[in-house]
């Protein structure tokens, strides 16, 4: 296949999975394309997406990470893994000292949680059940002091400790990435009778503090970002993607399957195979039908006569 020119990639579609996942389709895509632009665009969303994370804390009682505090269940090691595990968002680029106090009296079984850190307006919590640590002293009152930090991919301990705002704080390896997954897979599909195109199914699942479209965005932008700084002056020529217009401005694409004058064995083969519309059933070539559970010679003689019209 040849081309004068580069297509635009299409967002075809957004699926919302769930409140924190969602799955987006792009397509079509000339032939090569969709493992290119899948691997770049979940590179950068695991690595590369703003976010914030508590870099440092304190306890009262607690001089270095490797002792105990007499009043908690947990180890100061324990502690730090629960406090990676907060997930937050700051409005504020520059780092934020919180600190806060708990009685164990105002907790439910001593169980210290995210929620019950006081965060000021320009902080917000993706997980208030997050567990920090278990007070076990009806008496004790824990005293804490965070350091919440924006940033992107992962910080080391090491650098932690040197960038440290308080050199009496304990260092955290943060990471910064609102993005827990991304997946991502390739298939072939088609434009019309041309078959050599591919379609780009990219799954994203996020922390809550971010949604899956800003997420897919801020990557498509930060991408745009960078080749635009290695292109310099050149730009290519380019066209939308093959097929899209022709789709938007054909209603009869979306027609069901019923409203086709089909024999009513044929429309229901085509139906019980999840063939709905003429957009699905001009998508599927020839060896596809024959491929369809309960779909005869008969059948296919009748859907090849329709398809000429479209």
């Amino acid at each position: 296949m040849t081309t004068k020119v580069i297509h635009e990639a299409n967002l075809a579609e957004i699926n919302e999975l769930s409140k924190n996942s969602a799955e987006f389709v792009i397509r079509p895509l000339f032939y090569g394309y969709g493992n290119t632009l899948g691997n770049s665009l979940r590179r950068v969303l695991l690595s590369s997406i703003k976010g914030a994370a508590i870099t440092s804390f304190s306890i009262e009682g607690a001089n270095h990470e490797y002792t105990a505090v007499p009043g908690i269940r947990e180890d100061v090691v324990d502690i730090m893994l629960n406090l990676k595990n907060v997930r937050l968002k700051s409005h504020n680029d520059e780092p934020v000292e919180v600190s806060f106090e708990v009685k164990a009296k105002d907790v439910k079984d001593g169980a210290v949680t995210a929620g019950d850190i006081k965060l000021p307006g320009d902080i917000e919590l993706g997980n208030p059940n997050q567990i920090i640590c278990h007070i076990d002293d009806p008496n004790f009152t824990l005293k804490m002091r965070i350091i919440i930090e924006n940033g992107r991919g992962y910080l080391t301990i090491e650098k932690s400790a040197t960038d440290r705002i308080h050199s009496d704080m304990i260092a955290l390896d943060a990471v910064f990435s609102p993005v827990l997954r991304v997946r991502y897979k390739v298939e072939n599909t088609r434009v019309g009778q041309d078959m050599n195109y591919q379609q780009l199914t990219l799954t994203v699942d996020t922390d809550g503090t971010i949604t899956p479209k800003e997420a897919f965005e801020e990557a498509a932008a930060i991408l745009v970002n960078q080749y635009t700084a290695l292109a310099g002056g050149t730009t290519v020529e380019s066209a939308p993607a093959p097929g899209v217009e022709a789709e938007a401005d054909d209603s009869e694409l979306s027609l069901p399957i019923e409203e086709l004058g089909l024999s009513a064995r044929t429309a229901n083969a085509l139906i019980n195979n999840d063939i709905k519309t003429v957009r699905d059933l001009v998508s599927l070539s020839e060896v596809d039908l024959k491929d369809l559970k309960g779909f005869g010679s008969k059948a296919l003689d009748e859907v090849k006569k329709l398809t000429e019209l479209f």
